[in-house]
């Protein structure tokens, strides 16, 4: 991990739901900048490998895990589960207090937002949806980029806390503003990675040493994060690095889904999904975003 300077913040009791290669480090940089906090996840030994490296505790339920808790985060996979470890008797809104704040930072549908937060509020709660960019790096070195959906107030109020792991943390709108946010987000980022991976299949096919050539055009208009950070590791056939194909099309799902419901036109990003798919029958479920170019030079991933 690399150094990150938390800002002086009043110490809360906090939880945290969800321990995958997101919400892990995230909690941990909350502990690391003097907050209390209690995980939950779905496989205990990850509670307790995290309690072990963080301290803090670890609760048997998400419902135990927020109990008097100040501020709820949570990130876990897709809409049902995050219904699973907020509803019912043994949820995060059963064991908490009013008043408290549950904040979202899974990418889920803008409509299951709005559900949870009606939900909230019937019960005497805040919802806050708050996705996150910045991928596994950014998430341990604390710098994520977080979209956030929900009332003024409770916005304002879980801020100060949530940069402990971002650089940005910003309210975009009223509740679901965030996921749709975090969509634009991944509808651009979809277009970016197919342009790069033509690109780059285009060069090595024509006899260039393609790692020269990035260097260069990425001095000039085609620069983009994800020529920086993906270009070279393309060409050296490696694809071990964060976000998985799987994830991705769950996002653009959630686009394409909206966008049926918006009238808005998404013709590039339901090729790329598609695209996505290939590479899933590929063998590649689990190689990062950036496998696009298995399907356009014949390989079948590298160091995955």
């Amino acid at each position: 991990m690399t150094t990150k300077t938390y800002d002086p913040v009043p110490a809360k009791k906090l939880a945290f739901i969800g321990l995958g290669v997101m919400g892990y480090p995230m909690a941990g940089h909350l502990k690391r900048a003097g907050h209390s906090v209690t995980v939950y996840n779905r496989t205990a030994a990850k509670a307790s490998q995290w309690v072990a490296e963080y301290g803090g505790a670890s609760a048997p339920t998400p419902r135990e895990a927020a109990r008097d808790a100040d501020i709820v985060f949570a990130c876990v996979g897709n809409d049902d589960d995050l219904r699973s470890i907020v509803l019912g008797d043994q949820g995060a809104f059963a064991g908490m207090k009013q008043g408290a704040i549950f904040v979202d930072h899974t990418t889920a549908s803008a409509l299951v937002a709005r559900e949870l937060h009606a939900a909230a509020q019937s019960l005497g709660l805040h919802f806050v949806d708050a996705p996150v960019s910045g991928g596994q790096a950014g998430a341990v070195n604390g710098l994520l980029t977080v979209m956030c959906g929900g009332d003024q107030a409770a916005f304002d109020a879980v801020r100060p806390t949530g940069m402990a792991f971002a650089r940005a943390f910003t309210r975009i709108g009223d509740t679901g503003a965030g996921q749709l946010a975090k969509m634009v987000n991944q509808i651009c980022i979809a277009g970016l990675v197919q342009g790069l991976s033509e690109g780059v299949a285009f060069g090595m096919k024509a006899g260039l040493d393609m790692k020269l050539v990035l260097e260069v055009i990425g001095k000039g208009a085609a620069q983009s994060w994800q020529m920086d950070n993906r270009g070279g590791t393309m060409v050296d056939n490696k694809f071990d690095f964060g976000f998985a194909v799987d994830w991705m099309r769950k996002d653009l799902g959630l686009c394409i889904d909206e966008s049926r419901r918006n009238g808005a036109a998404l013709p590039v990003t339901a090729l790329v999904d598609q695209f996505y798919g290939d590479v899933q029958r590929m063998g590649g479920g689990r190689f990062d975003t950036s496998s696009l170019i298995c399907r356009l030079d014949g390989r079948r991933g590298g160091k995955a």
